[in-house]
């Protein structure tokens, strides 16, 4: 009985993917994690100037393999970790203390992306990079300043956990699944984001028309302004009680990588670079935007009201004056 080697030459190629997360703290740790048991890559590469932390994480990460769809783990404080990434999440910078605003932690992370970027960029030029490090939207606004980067290639997470963090709220006060609220934060992955209320909606139900009976009755202005306070404010309640917020910041983050791996043109509110979105322009900011295996392929002209677009201006002007204040 003769046996048959296959030559390697005449094997289909099969093109995997390759994730690589920066930084092997609390929230790319979960981020890794929550990648692999997705199966959103067939790679997750963890990068980490901790060689010590970011070669246990590996390891811990490694042993679980086993149980989740298949994929390979690798860590080390080398940047050739990252090498021919399809996407690269960032998530290294410093940590937010309790009662510390985002914008208190910009002159820090932004000097940190000065060491981080451009070395990233030189071995993984083609990768699609997704910022989480916060301030989101300033960092991202100088990130794509220092690598140069196009901006559809290069943009943050902005508000895709705020708007999960609505979303959740709403159902839970109407009674319905999460899956059927359809609702967005716009603005600022910050103090002064916006609830888009005007163009949210119920299944089909527009949801300032929202009026069922009894407990799951309408979200009046003064539940409105509710659920908007405990959405902006959640994270500090989180890092109060527990030092950092990094589950839900998982799972949202691996929802973009999702996007972008399998070319979803998904619409999600990341935060980007804007050309003149409603006369707003040269700040990075969330709005709906579909994003698929190139990053951004367009951002939404989701219909505004006056008090909405005024906020949106607001955050607009904020941010691009914190951009300044650091020479962006």
């Amino acid at each position: 009985m003769s046996t048959h080697t296959p030559d390697p030459a005449l094997e289909p190629s099969r093109r995997t993917t390759k994730l690589a997360v920066v930084g092997a703290g609390a929230v790319g740790a979960t981020l890794a994690y929550a990648a692999l048991m997705r199966g959103a890559a067939r790679t997750v590469a963890l990068h980490d100037i901790n060689a010590a932390k970011v070669e246990a994480e590996a390891l811990d990460l490694q042993h679980g393999v086993q149980f989740v769809p298949q994929a390979e783990v690798i860590g080390s404080d080398d940047i050739a970790v990252c090498a021919d990434a399809d996407v690269v999440v960032v998530t290294a910078g410093a940590k937010q203390k309790p009662g510390q605003s985002r914008i208190d932690l910009a002159g820090a992370t932004i000097g940190l992306m000065k060491n981080i970027l451009p070395p990233l960029v030189e071995v993984a030029p083609n990768a699609v990079y997704i910022m989480v490090t916060n301030p989101v939207d300033v960092v991202t606004y100088a990130s794509l300043k220092i690598s140069g980067l196009p901006p559809q290639q290069l943009f943050g997470s902005g508000t895709v956990l705020d708007s999960s963090r609505l979303r959740y709220l709403i159902a839970e006060h109407c009674g319905v699944a999460v899956q059927n609220v359809h609702a967005y934060i716009a603005g600022e992955h910050g103090d002064s984001e916006i609830p888009l209320w005007d163009s949210a909606s119920i299944g089909a139900v527009p949801l300032l028309e929202w009026n069922r009976s009894g407990e799951h009755g309408p979200l009046t202005e003064e539940v409105r302004a509710t659920i908007a306070h405990e959405v902006a404010n959640s994270a500090y309640r989180i890092i109060e009680g527990k030092g950092a917020t990094n589950y839900a910041v998982g799972l949202a983050g691996t929802r973009i990588i999702e996007a972008v791996l399998n070319n979803e043109h998904s619409v999600l509110p990341v935060s980007s670079l804007l050309d003149d979105y409603y006369g707003i322009g040269d700040v990075c900011l969330s709005v709906p935007s579909i994003v698929g295996r190139r990053g951004i392929y367009d951002t939404l002209q989701i219909p505004l009201s006056d008090s909405e677009y005024d906020g949106l201006k607001k955050s607009a002007d904020q941010l691009r004056s914190v951009a300044r204040q650091f020479g962006f």
